[in-house]
């Protein structure tokens, strides 16, 4: 079920520009803050795309490249 948000002490030249931006999408200040608001919390933070980025399995792992950096550095006859 939708819950109410209040958001207290916003200053009144960002009120005038959010109000300024409603009118100019046609929506009443509720209908554009709320689509802003549904807009922002689909969108990752870049903290989440760098936490599930350390989270995926896969590639090589850093030990292994090391490894075989310093093999073809000392036996460049194996490349």
């Amino acid at each position: 079920m939708p819950r109410a948000v209040q958001i207290r002490d916003v200053p009144d030249e960002t009120v005038a520009v959010l109000r300024s931006r409603a009118a100019a999408a046609g929506m009443s200040m509720s209908e554009y803050l709320r689509s802003e608001l549904i807009t922002m919390a689909g969108k990752p933070t870049v903290a989440e795309v760098l936490a599930r980025a350390r989270a995926r399995h896969g590639g090589v792992p850093t030990a292994e490249i090391v490894r075989i950096i310093r093999e073809m550095r000392d036996d460049p006859e194996s490349r």
